[in-house]
């Protein structure tokens, strides 16, 4: 029987660029979900603690949120982008 691990991005994902390519790409395919996972890999990566304790929420509402099933209020989202350090903009 082959034994397997789970796999989690952000053990990976340890540099500020490797982390805004993922958001990046996120963003550009425009899929709600696939950006509130983005976030959450990025946010596990800098530390799941600080990043809630400067978004302004608990660490449990933070996992909850940024899950593949959560569904972020635009105020969270706004907090953790703050946190991370990124701006959110529109362009035309």
């Amino acid at each position: 029987m082959i034994e397997t691990l789970p796999f989690d991005a952000a053990e990976y994902l340890d540099t500020p660029k490797s982390q805004a390519e993922l958001l990046a790409d996120a963003f550009e395919t425009g899929d709600a979900r696939y950006i509130t996972v983005a976030l959450g890999v990025v946010a596990r990566a800098r530390g799941m603690s600080s990043v809630a304790n400067e978004a302004g929420v608990t660490r449990e509402a933070l996992y909850k949120a940024l899950s593949e099933t959560g569904d972020p209020r635009l105020s969270t989202l706004l907090g953790v982008m703050k946190a991370l350090g990124l701006r959110l903009s529109a362009h035309a």
